[in-house]
């Protein structure tokens, strides 16, 4: 049979499939082959998880792998453009506005410029310098930060800190008073008027002398209601020959507030007030040359220019 036409077809047809059989497994594996290697095509993060088989990491092994990319801190840049503001960054970045305000030393938000270049972290926290007498653990708790983590993300072998080194405080917060002041908007308006004085040296209208003015003069009509520019307690109240009837409120954070020349007083020492409380009325007591309130902010008892820290 061999040596018939039927035969030789056969032996050349066996030899052809001998030569193609091995190329097609190898282009065509078997279907649960090819469901393990588009497992691992699907998977191409899960490392080990993901060789050989659909199964997904488990939930643990996921979020211990999201922690781990926490725990690496890393900046890029951003140059400020038109019409930016720090709220509007923050955003864009997914960040609260105190880790930019904290991790750029921003002072006073309303003054970054066109151009300046922002640092911009991974991950929400704020920049803590170590002071005389911290140690990892203080610190930590104050900013309720787990102090391992503290140690993790800033390369610390070990509890120790150093006086003046910084250290990335992740997730922690600035408080609402640094934060407020830093914008710009502590401080509601007192009384509804202009701007008849600045803060700063001026001539004074009493001696023609130069003299430093410790707050705003704000004129408006004698009997303007005069409110409270932000929430806290009546710590005095009277009478003196320059400011005439005064108030002073004390706040959070150091601050103190002192409404004068008042034509009317109407709160007590002791009295709890809050923004917007009605206080006083304009007037021209004390030393004055016309109706007006002076409006003075103190933060630690040194008078800070009340314009930048008003809405």
């Amino acid at each position: 049979m061999s040596g018939s036409p039927i035969g030789k077809a056969a032996l050349v047809l066996a030899f052809v499939v001998s030569i193609l059989l091995p190329i097609y497994q190898l282009s065509f594996p078997p279907e649960g082959d090819i469901k393990a290697e588009r497992g691992i095509e699907q998977s191409p993060d899960l490392g080990s998880y993901g060789s050989g088989s659909v199964e997904r990491a488990p939930e643990g092994a996921l979020q211990s792998m999201e922690l781990n990319r926490t725990m690496v801190l890393s900046y890029s840049e951003y140059v400020v453009e038109k019409g930016d503001t720090i709220g509007d960054i923050a955003k864009k970045f997914g960040l609260n506005q105190d880790t930019l305000l904290s991790v750029n030393n921003i002072k006073n938000s309303r003054l970054i410029q066109i151009g300046q270049k922002l640092s911009i972290p991974n991950q929400d926290g704020i920049l803590y310098t170590v002071k005389s007498g911290d140690s990892l653990a203080a610190v930590s708790e104050k900013y309720s930060v787990d102090s391992e983590i503290v140690k993790t993300i800033n390369g610390l072998a070990d509890d120790t800190i150093l006086t003046g080194n910084k250290l990335f405080l992740p997730g922690a917060r600035m408080s609402q008073i640094d934060v407020q002041e830093i914008n710009g908007d502590l401080f509601s308006w007192p009384v509804r008027g202009y701007i008849s004085s600045g803060y700063g040296y001026r001539i004074s209208p009493f001696t023609g002398a130069r003299q430093f003015h410790s707050g705003l003069d704000i004129a408006a009509p004698q009997g303007t209601p005069v409110k409270a520019a932000m929430y806290g307690r009546v710590v005095d109240t009277g009478y003196d020959t320059n400011s005439g009837n005064y108030i002073i409120i004390a706040h959070h954070g150091g601050y103190k507030t002192l409404y004068a020349h008042l034509d009317v007083i109407r709160v007590k020492p002791g009295t709890a007030v809050k923004t917007g409380d009605r206080i006083g009325d304009v007037g021209s007591t004390g030393l004055s040359t016309g109706s007006h309130l002076h409006f003075s902010v103190y933060k630690y008892g040194v008078t800070v220019n009340p314009r930048l820290l008003m809405r």
